[in-house]
């Protein structure tokens, strides 16, 4: 991908996940708050569309957004560059994507 195009995912998953951290960290502070044991979150959060959609978007922008900054650092502090650092980085992508839904899954679907 070019650079621009690349530059343009990355600030789209930025604005993507900006709300979506602050809506998860406000959430753990609330179940914190209320005393709810991981259990419990997990009664509220299994068989959820709303929950799976929230959570799934939240891996999806993650999956992008990282590895292309990664790619970035790696670029401007090594001499890495090219179609190894640009596969080493769609691998991790995948590999983002692939325990994120994981992880998803484990939280909404149902037993």
């Amino acid at each position: 991908m070019t650079p621009v195009v690349l530059y343009l995912a990355q600030r789209l998953t930025a604005l993507i996940l900006a709300p979506l951290v602050i809506a998860h960290l406000v959430l753990i502070l609330i179940a914190v708050e209320g005393g709810l044991t991981a259990a419990e979150i997990l009664n509220r959060t299994q068989g959820s569309v709303g929950w799976g959609l929230f959570y799934g978007l939240f891996v999806a922008a993650a999956a992008v957004h990282a590895p292309i900054g990664l790619r970035n650092v790696i670029h401007e502090h090594t001499r890495w560059t090219g179609r190894s650092l640009d596969g080493a980085m769609l691998v991790l992508a995948v590999l983002l994507a692939g325990l994120g839904a994981r992880a998803v899954l484990a939280v909404v679907g149902t037993p």
